[in-house]
């Protein structure tokens, strides 16, 4: 069963930077996809950024320029960071996780089967 832990949310003040981390642990394939999704109040869930341990990335067009995601193998850790925050970031951010048997370049964009308990990030105007 793969599990994720997020950490590193809070609140910050608009135009400032906050970097979230989800570590990974039990996944059963080297194929896999990892990333970030966000859900303010009374919207629905965006998916806002993923990355695949071939390392394509994909930003939502809300936070391409400002939001980089990263990771690393040892531990399997996956990182976002957030420059620039406007208030309309603000929300709970889930980490998400989805594996594959088979390559696939559509991976980051596959429903995803794990799910984090989600980090508040809150900017403030």
């Amino acid at each position: 069963q793969v599990q994720l832990v997020e950490s590193g949310g809070g609140l910050v003040h608009s135009g400032g930077s906050l970097r979230l981390s989800c570590t990974a642990s039990g996944f059963t394939s080297d194929y896999y996809a990892i990333g970030w999704f966000r859900q303010a109040p009374g919207q629905e869930r965006e998916r806002i950024s993923c990355i695949s341990s071939d390392d394509m990335t994909y930003y939502a067009d809300s936070v391409k320029g400002r939001f980089t995601i990263s990771r690393d193998n040892n531990p399997n850790t996956m990182y976002l960071q957030m420059n620039s925050l406007r208030p309309e970031d603000t929300a709970v951010y889930y980490c998400a996780a989805v594996q594959s048997a088979v390559y696939s370049s559509f991976i980051l964009h596959y429903a995803m089967d794990y799910w984090g308990k989600g980090i508040l990030v809150t900017v403030s105007s």
